[in-house]
């Protein structure tokens, strides 16, 4: 297993990391995904380790905090091991002090958090959406006073505008206060919509992407074809709804050519798919997860190796969109590329 900074810190994460929303499944979405318990959880990590996989990424709002539970009960006594990550923010209840990030509810959703995983820190905690209603000075400084208590060691966001990321690291710059470190993101062969404003933030400023869904929410595990309905036991029955959306025929084009370069390869679609990602500009991690041992010796076969130059184009060119204004007119002119080099 190889590792890269997070970012422009000195916290060194594992290309692979492994997603515990499968952990404790409860719930429409969640069950879903996958419903391992403590037991099952503790084999699966134990692979991980094995393989060099030393970062586990969950959220409070995983099964209303059973992803925590389970994870934390799975790592019981080898605490200083691995590295956890985890988020918060979206709603756990129903009143008013139960979903965002204002100080009060921070503080508590960390407390929260610190119990069900059953530590005394969290080496990565992420903000899980934007909230509007708290300024950010007041989300930076409870962030500080949670960071300088030893309960967060590095503090970062999910699924962040980038003018809202740019103005937090901005006001950290100002007031002297940690800086917002990694970005969670979507990011995948059929959803590239990260490069056209967030990658270039992150490589300026030194933000690391840890990739969620890098299979596109299932979609490129090999399974789903032009000529083959979506399989009888796919999550994607039951998930979606709640998955970012794609065209059926840039789907299939993009499996197309991922067939065409695993059979070149020896590997699997999903290895492919996988391997494309970590050759990405800005990817600290790609968190991978599994419903069972099989599905992760899988994803765990994605490093090691790398896809040739020519696959890397043809994969591009399959996946590629033109992006949204105001990107798409400056890209078709010829003096784009002078005003923008390629991020490295």
């Amino acid at each position: 297993m190889d590792y890269r900074q997070l970012g422009s810190t000195g916290l060194r994460v594992p290309i692979l990391s492994f997603g515990a929303g499968t952990f404790g499944g409860s719930g429409p979405l969640f069950s879903a995904w996958g419903q391992s318990d403590a037991a099952e959880a503790r084999r699966l990590i134990d692979i991980c380790l094995e393989a060099g996989v030393n970062l586990f990424d969950t959220a409070d709002v995983y099964s209303d905090g059973a992803s925590e539970q389970v994870l934390g009960e799975a790592i019981r006594g080898r605490r200083d091991a691995v590295l956890i990550s985890t988020k918060t923010g979206l709603p756990m209840g129903d009143g008013p002090g139960d979903w965002g990030v204002s100080r009060a509810r921070l503080i508590r959703a960390v407390e929260d958090a610190l119990g069900r995983l059953g530590t005394d820190h969290i080496d990565l905690l992420q903000l899980h959406a934007f909230d509007a209603s708290t300024p950010v000075e007041e989300l930076l400084a409870t962030l500080d006073m949670l960071i300088a208590a030893g309960k967060v060691r590095y503090a970062g966001v999910s699924n962040y505008p980038g003018w809202q990321l740019m103005k937090a690291l901005a006001a950290a710059d100002r007031h002297g206060w940690p800086r917002l470190v990694a970005h969670q993101v979507y990011y995948s062969l059929i959803g590239r919509s990260y490069e056209d404003d967030l990658m270039p933030l992150a490589a300026d400023q030194g933000v690391g992407a840890l990739v969620w869904s890098p299979l596109g929410w299932g979609r490129l595990t090999g399974k789903v074809r032009r000529d083959a309905p979506i399989p009888e036991g796919s999550r994607l029955h039951q998930t979606a709804a709640f998955a970012p959306p794609v065209e059926d025929e840039h789907l299939y084009r993009v499996v197309d050519v991922l067939d065409a370069v695993a059979e070149e390869t020896g590997k699997t679609v999903p290895q492919v798919a996988i391997n494309w990602l970590l050759q990405r500009p800005t990817v600290s991690s790609v968190i991978i997860g599994a419903r069972n041992e099989a599905q992760l010796r899988d994803n765990l076969g994605a490093v090691g190796w790398s896809l040739s130059p020519a696959q890397i184009a043809a994969l591009d060119a399959a996946s590629a969109v033109l992006p949204p204004y105001p990107h798409t007119p400056y890209r078709q002119q010829e003096g784009f590329a002078r005003l923008n080099p390629p991020l490295v």
